[in-house]
């Protein structure tokens, strides 16, 4: 016959229990219960839905918006955070569950699949987007000026600057003629478009590039064994959302193997990467959240025309250069828009 469980089993199992659900909620969004009060004192609320994991930068450059619109968060708004993981088959769950709180606005980051969910999900909330493809080929908007719909937002561009990416990867590696591309294939769409434009560069270059499909951090050991083995003059990161979530793993790696690299963002060679050449991604959110505030304020996603972020930057970091025996010409120095010491 079974015996009973003993009175401290089952203290143990209910504390097991306890800190299971503590530690969900904490990784889930540490500020929920701020959503949750500003629910019960009648504060809107926003529907942050993320493809990634939490990218503190980001969302303070968002929050940087919404104060520059009036709102701060905890005081007179709260935003719920939902975030996908990476796993984007993910996202419509998260989003119906935002829909359920009855969130006054939803603000899809972290590429395309958030906002396209969203866009599914829902005609009526107001979505205002921060995504680096076009709005009008994925059907979110009628048009760039006039959004016609519940959908408008934050257009930045990252696929479009990969040719000016390897030319300045190339001045600071003259002797460039192998290039290892890392790619993440989860948006095949946008994955193919970024590589037939980074082998079409390639090719006029003189170039022999490599392509690396990477989709999680096992992926990316694997592909730089092989770097390891072939030796590649140096590696070419494309844009996408999950690389900036592993930047930490990338540098790390780049930098244990001497490879230089360049990147598609600022956040990398902060980290300790090379160079980046791309679109001030911060800046892009911080103006979905201008208009985030400005949809909360009673302007209409219809009639607020899409931004097209095109402030771009250059970012080297010295250090690195350095330690990799690389020279910065005096002409990259001066085009670039910082030089991390």
């Amino acid at each position: 016959m079974t015996q009973p469980p003993s009175p401290l089993t089952m203290l143990l199992s209910r504390h097991t229990r306890r800190r299971q659900f503590i530690t969900l909620l904490g990784g889930a969004a540490a500020a929920w219960p701020l959503a949750a009060n500003a629910q019960q004192a009648g504060l809107p609320v926003i529907g942050f839905l993320g493809a990634v994991s939490l990218d503190t930068e980001r969302v303070r450059a968002f929050r940087q918006g919404l104060k520059e619109a009036a709102y701060v968060e905890g005081e007179n708004v709260a935003i719920e955070y939902r975030w996908a993981e990476n796993q984007l088959d993910r996202l419509p769950a998260l989003t119906t569950d935002l829909i359920r709180k009855q969130v006054a606005v939803i603000v899809p980051s972290g590429g395309t699949a958030p906002a396209v969910a969203a866009k599914a999900a829902t005609t009526t909330i107001p979505i205002v987007f921060v995504i680096p493809d076009d709005p009008v080929q994925l059907g979110l908007v009628a048009s760039l000026s006039r959004p016609g719909g519940n959908v408008t937002g934050v257009n930045f561009f990252l696929g479009e600057v990969v040719p000016k990416r390897l030319e300045l990867l190339r001045e600071l590696v003259p002797a460039m003629k192998r290039v290892a591309v890392f790619v993440n294939p989860a948006n095949p769409a946008r994955a193919e478009t970024l590589v037939r434009e980074a082998e079409s560069t390639g090719r006029a270059m003189g170039l022999h590039l490599e392509i690396f499909n990477t989709t999680n951090g096992r992926e990316i050991n694997a592909a730089f064994a092989t770097l390891t083995r072939e030796r590649p003059d140096a590696l070419f990161v494309l844009p996408d959302p999950f690389f900036n979530d592993r930047r930490a793993q990338l540098v790390t790696l780049t930098a244990r193997h001497a490879i230089p690299a360049s990147f598609p963002a600022r956040s990398y060679v902060e980290a300790g990467g090379l160079m980046s050449y791309g679109t001030n991604i911060n800046d892009a959110f911080r103006q979905a959240g201008v208009y985030t505030g400005r949809v909360l304020r009673g302007a209409k996603p219809a009639d607020l025309p899409v931004v097209q972020s095109t402030k771009f930057e250059l970012v080297i970091n010295a250090q690195t250069a350095l330690m990799l025996g690389l020279t910065v010409s005096q002409s990259l120095l001066a085009t670039a828009d910082e030089v991390i010491e």
